[in-house]
C-alpha cells in the first residue's frame, strides 16, 4: 500500500507545485504580453497623431477618415525654403540677425530655394506602411482605430477643431486571459475614464494621449 501511495504523492506534489508557479506566473506573463501590444498600439497612435497634425495645418481642420488621411499622405506636398548662402559676421554684429537677413537677401548674398517634398516623405519616410496605419495592432488588420472628427465652441466663444483616435482594450487585448483582461481593462478605466488607448477628445481642443 505504502508502495502505490509514495508516487501518487509524488505527482500530487508536482502538480500542486506546477499550479503555484503557474498561478505567478501567469499575470506576469499577461503583463509583458500587454506592455508589449499597448507600446506598438501608442508608437501608431502617435503617427496618426502627426499625420493628424499635418492635415490640420493643410486644411485648418482634422480628418475623421483614416482614407482621407491616407490621401493626404500619398498625394499632398509640403512647400520647403531652403536658403543658399551665408550672412558675413560683420553684418550681423552691425546690424543684428534679423535686419542682417533682410539685408542679406536684398542683396542677393542669401538666395530661397523653394521645392516641393511630399507628406509622407517629410513625416515617415518614402517606405512607411501607409495602408496599415488605420489598424489596431495585434488584430490581423481586422480591427480599425475608431476615428472621429468635429467642432467645438469653447467657454470664450470661438470654435476650435477637435478629434479623438482610440483603440479597446476588448479588441487590443483579444486572445489574453479573458479574465486578467477584464480586471486589466476595470483598472485603467478607473485611471484613465477610458477601457482603452487613445488621443485627443471631442470635447475640448487637446491632442494628449491618456497614456500621458
Amino acid at each position: 500500500m505504502k508502495k502505490v501511495i509514495q508516487p501518487i504523492l509524488i505527482i500530487l506534489i508536482i502538480v500542486l507545485g506546477y499550479l503555484v508557479v503557474e498561478s505567478i506566473m501567469r499575470p506576469i506573463r499577461f503583463q509583458r504580453l500587454v506592455e508589449e501590444r499597448e507600446q506598438a498600439t501608442i508608437e501608431k497612435l502617435k503617427d496618426i497623431r502627426e499625420a493628424q497634425k499635418a492635415y490640420k495645418d493643410v486644411y485648418k481642420r482634422y480628418t475623421g477618415s483614416f482614407d482621407t488621411l491616407e490621401m493626404f499622405l500619398r498625394n499632398d506636398s509640403f512647400t520647403v525654403t531652403k536658403a543658399i548662402g551665408t550672412i558675413p559676421e560683420e553684418w550681423l554684429e552691425e546690424l543684428g540677425l534679423e535686419k542682417a537677413r533682410e539685408k542679406a537677401i536684398k542683396e542677393k548674398v542669401i538666395v530661397r530655394e523653394t521645392s516641393k517634398r511630399s507628406v509622407l516623405d517629410s513625416l515617415f519616410g518614402l517606405e512607411y506602411p501607409i495602408s496599415n496605419m488605420k489598424y489596431v495592432p495585434y488584430t490581423n488588420n481586422e480591427v480599425a482605430f475608431d476615428i472621429e472628427s468635429s467642432e467645438v465652441r469653447t467657454s470664450s466663444n470661438l470654435m476650435v477643431q477637435v478629434v479623438e483616435v482610440k483603440a479597446y482594450y476588448d479588441d487590443l487585448l483579444e486572445g489574453l486571459n479573458k479574465q486578467l483582461v477584464v480586471n486589466y481593462k476595470d483598472e485603467k478605466s478607473r485611471l484613465t475614464g477610458f477601457p482603452g488607448i487613445k488621443f485627443g477628445s471631442l470635447e475640448e481642443g487637446a491632442l494628449t494621449g491618456n497614456w500621458e
